[in-house]
């Protein structure tokens, strides 16, 4: 154990540069203990080179205690004694803020001890900018950045484009981007030039924003070939955002082949390295069914990320599948009401609206002295409602007409305040006169059935078909429903059939219904009922009552040529299980069918001819037909 240490005293003594490099090897050798003893006495005879290696050794927790005040400390004398690297490192620690959470942040030990760096531009750049003048070329490329993309009032288009050049002269790749980044709008060619050179070195950055410019053809022309080759590299050296052009890149087939396995690995990567777009397409993948093994409880898990990272549509995104129950064990109002809030504090307004609804939906009961659930429960969440309309008020008072609808809907259904219908028809024609489709269909249905307003079935008609010709499935239903029974105008059963497509088509299943009937017979159009049976066939698989028992009917009694008992009861016993009454009949009947009936029962209703609304129990009117 002697000889080693006098060997080092011998060494430290005859050669101090040998003792140097000697100290260095014993620190990175496996005797870190020994060379950082070494060196601090190097570094404490005045040794620049050493006091930097001590440094870097504090800052590394390398043969001692991590300690970044140290570590500062002995910066700040290699620097103050002219080493380019010290320099570098210590306008580093200003620039990085390394210090920040460090507990002995506030005074470094020692009478000549600075406070320890904490952010600040402008010493960084006093300080990378000397070793920059010591001819350190990464302190060169990093200066001529800051005096680029530093703090305003000192920029230097001209100073940066010059320390940039020594950089890229000096043969660092890092001189080469900030070379290229400075001439991009100068000299587009010269830029590209120099962007090959750094991605040449193999610098992810330089590839990342050669990619950029292929893509968008501001270095000459586009090429997503070439993008797509560049993202790549860059991905590969884990450049987070392109991880996420390559996997945008792959997904899209966008110079690449399509690949939605691959395009999904490269997502996942920049998601995880907090690309919040990233985790919202990755979301997607799965909530759409489009990933390779989709997922509901993946897409949440995705979602949620770049919601957590305030992505104000990934929250309304979580807030829908907590609705609906996807990905989770079941439905959690509760959990999409507090996702919505955290969707409007990050800036979607529009949020605040759905929110409304959650929360109605919730409370079920108007009156302002109900308990509420424990989410928006008690007087807190009729505060809470009470907010949201007036914040709608607001809004609507100032001319935003989306914000009149709500208010308006508030106003007629009691949210937040007692029920005011007339003041409901007030905004809800407000609204409607500036286009919005909702409010045009709400508005028809309050005229037609005189909630606020004197009923009036010709301009509730005018307003519901105004609605249809919008394209709103609701309103195009409800306008069919108009043209069967006559109400606010003429019969047209033609119109009604074309209206009852056209929501059809959009998946409303009372519209699939109101096709059947109509098919079915007892309308001014010719009878088919294969293809009523093919529409009281959609209209039963999502969930029609109705559609469910006249489409056990017609496979009881083969009324469309097809008799199948055995389906017929499936169909009839869900129809029941809704609270179909006369499904029980039809059931009782089954074992004794064996031939079609030569008089079929009337198909059920949901609006009589004599309705004054055009809704049915499942919120949009129904043809009345004979099968």
């Amino acid at each position: 154990m002697k000889i080693p240490r006098i060997f080092d005293r011998f060494f430290a003594g005859i050669a101090p540069g040998a003792a140097y490099e000697h100290a260095c090897r014993l620190l990175e050798g496996g005797e870190a203990a020994r060379g950082f003893a070494l060196l601090g006495q190097m570094a404490r005879d005045g040794m620049p080179q050493a006091q930097f290696r001590v440094a870097q050794a504090y800052l590394d927790g390398l043969g001692t205690a991590p300690s970044v005040p140290e570590g500062a400390r002995w910066l700040r004398r290699g620097a103050q004694a002219g080493h380019a690297e010290s320099c570098f490192a210590f306008g580093m620690l200003f620039l990085l803020d390394i210090a920040h959470d460090d507990p002995a942040r506030a005074v470094l030990p020692g009478g000549d001890a600075p406070p320890v760096p904490g952010h600040d531009p402008v010493e960084a750049m006093r300080w990378i900018g000397r070793a920059a003048e010591l001819g350190l070329p990464d302190a060169q490329a990093l200066y001529g950045h800051l005096l680029s993309h530093g703090p305003e009032d000192m920029r230097d288009p001209t100073a940066a484009q010059r320390w940039s050049t020594a950089a890229a002269e000096a043969g660092c790749a890092q001189g080469y981007l900030g070379l290229g980044l400075a001439r991009l709008h100068t000299d587009a060619a010269a830029a590209m030039d120099a962007l090959q050179m750094a991605a040449d070195e193999g610098l992810g950055s330089a590839c990342y924003v050669l990619g950029m410019l292929h893509e968008t053809g501001q270095g000459g022309t586009v090429d997503l070939v070439a993008a797509a080759r560049m993202y790549q590299q860059a991905a590969e050296q884990d450049i987070r955002p392109a991880c996420a052009r390559y996997g945008m890149a792959l997904l899209r087939g966008r110079g690449v082949a399509r690949d939605v396995l691959r395009a999904e690995t490269w997502l996942r990567r920049a998601a995880l390295q907090g690309d919040r777009e990233a985790a919202i397409v990755v979301g997607d993948l799965h909530a759409r069914g489009i990933a390779d093994m989709a997922s509901d409880q993946e897409a949440l898990s995705w979602y949620r990320r770049a919601a957590q990272a305030g992505r104000a549509d990934a929250c309304r995104m979580v807030a829908v599948m907590c609705m609906s129950g996807r990905g989770l064990p079941a439905p959690d109002p509760g959990a999409a009401a507090r996702w919505l809030r955290r969707a409007v504090a990050c800036g979607d307004d529009a949020a605040t609206a759905d929110l409304a609804a959650v929360l109605d939906t919730m409370t079920g009961d108007p009156d302002p002295d109900t308990t509420r659930d424990s989410d928006a429960g008690g007087h807190e969440g009729r505060d809470e409602h009470h907010a949201l309309m007036d914040g709608f008020a607001r809004a609507a008072d100032a001319g935003d007409p989306v914000a009149a609808f709500n208010y308006a809907k508030c106003l007629l259904e009691g949210f937040g305040h007692a029920p005011d219908p007339a003041r409901a028809a007030h905004w809800m024609l407000h609204a409607a006169r500036a286009g919005v489709v909702n409010a045009q269909y709400w508005y028809g249905r309050m005229l037609l059935g005189g909630q606020g307003v004197a009923a009036d079935p010709v301009a509730a008609r005018h307003w519901i078909a105004q609605a249809a010709r919008d394209g709103m499935a609701e309103a195009q239903a409800a306008a069919a429903q108009m043209h069967v029974t006559g109400q606010g105008g003429a019969r047209d059963h033609g119109a009604a059939l074309a209206l009852y497509h056209q929501a059809a088509r959009q998946g409303l299943a009372d519209a699939m219904f109101s096709l059947g009937a109509m098919y079915g017979g007892g309308h001014d159009i010719p009878a088919d009922r294969t293809q009523a049976q093919h529409w009281f066939t959609q209209g039963a698989r999502r969930g029609h009552a109705l559609a469910q028992l006249m489409l056990g009917r017609y496979l009881a009694r083969g009324l469309a040529g097809t008799t199948d008992p055995a389906q017929a009861r499936t169909w009839l016993r869900r129809a029941h299980a809704q609270g179909v009454a006369q499904a029980a009949q039809d059931l009782a009947r089954l074992p004794g069918l064996s031939a079609p009936e030569a008089m079929p029962e009337t198909a059920p209703n949901t609006a009589p001819d004599t309705a004054t609304t055009p809704d049915g129990p499942s919120g949009a009117g129904a043809a009345r037909a004979t099968q």
